[in-house]
């Protein structure tokens, strides 16, 4: 039997996850309405399907019924049942099941593969290589002829095909490996940038499985991930504020990699969760 949360323990939670969320998107809310782009953090609300009102909206989780007339008892996916709402684990796995089975094993396998730390973020330079319309409005730190040079001084190691899709026609045979999208679970790996930046996509697409302080956490991380993927890319974002991680430099490659682990540590507990959340609903369906 799930723990009962009475309706003041579950109120504080709810309020305490909206007030972390609004404070997580208040910036970017504020620019929306002044119609204002942001060439660094647009990207986590329109290349990833999330809105902010999504992050607002709190889940308890598997494990946890909530008491009184909660919001949720008017919601797709849970139900009420002797004055407890409680997540309907059954219908969502009878709708959702399918796609929760391929995260689990894109998220599992991504654990399994070895971790690289060698690629230095190099995927953001060849997704400008030999081109004149970059993807960002902004100026590139070494300029066109500087930018290629750098792809050129090194091996293309992209492992992670949601990244390798945006290279230039020109860059893409540079790549180690010619990625395709049935392969991604054979080559994502935890050292990837944008593998630590999917974990915020994966738990959005877990709905009410998440525990919405889980979804936060990987949003946090995405942020952070997405502030080194763009520090260390051909862009130019001092005037936005950011740093320049220069990879292509001894320097700037080990501060790229140092910071890149701890994106890895912080990302792997949170990928472990989602992992055991889609085993648990699982067992429960089958159980039930």
């Amino acid at each position: 039997m799930p723990e009962l949360l009475d309706a003041p323990s579950w109120h504080d939670r709810m309020q305490a996850h909206e007030e972390r969320a609004d404070r997580l998107t208040r910036d970017h809310l504020a620019r929306r309405q002044r119609q204002e782009k942001h060439p660094v953090y647009d990207f986590l609300f329109e290349y990833y399907p999330v809105r902010p009102s999504h992050l607002r909206r709190w889940h308890p989780g598997p494990g946890l019924d909530l008491a009184g007339d909660p919001p949720h008892a008017q919601w797709r996916d849970y139900r009420v049942v002797d004055g407890r709402t409680t997540l309907d684990l059954e219908g969502f796995w009878a709708r959702r099941g399918e796609a929760l089975m391929f995260i689990r094993e894109l998220l599992h396998r991504t654990n399994l593969n070895p971790a690289h730390f060698d690629c230095f973020g190099l995927h953001e330079w060849a997704m400008v290589y030999r081109t004149d319309s970059p993807r960002h409005d902004l100026p590139l730190r070494l300029g066109a002829a500087g930018s290629d040079a750098v792809v050129e001084k090194h091996r293309i190691r992209c492992t992670h095909f949601d990244a390798f899709r945006f290279f230039t026609p020109a860059a893409r045979p540079l790549n180690l490996t010619v990625l395709e999208r049935e392969d991604q679970p054979a080559h994502d790996q935890a050292g990837c940038v944008h593998a630590t930046m999917d974990l915020y996509k994966w738990a959005s697409k877990l709905g009410p499985l998440v525990p919405g302080e889980l979804f936060l956490d990987c949003f946090e991380l995405a942020v952070d991930a997405r502030v080194l993927d763009m520090e260390a890319s051909p862009y130019d974002c001092r005037a936005y504020g950011f740093g320049v991680v220069a990879i292509e430099t001894p320097e700037g490659k080990a501060e790229y990699v140092e910071r890149q682990r701890s994106l890895a540590e912080r990302g792997k507990p949170l990928r472990d969760r989602l992992v055991s959340l889609i085993d648990h609903a699982e067992a429960t369906t089958l159980q039930g």
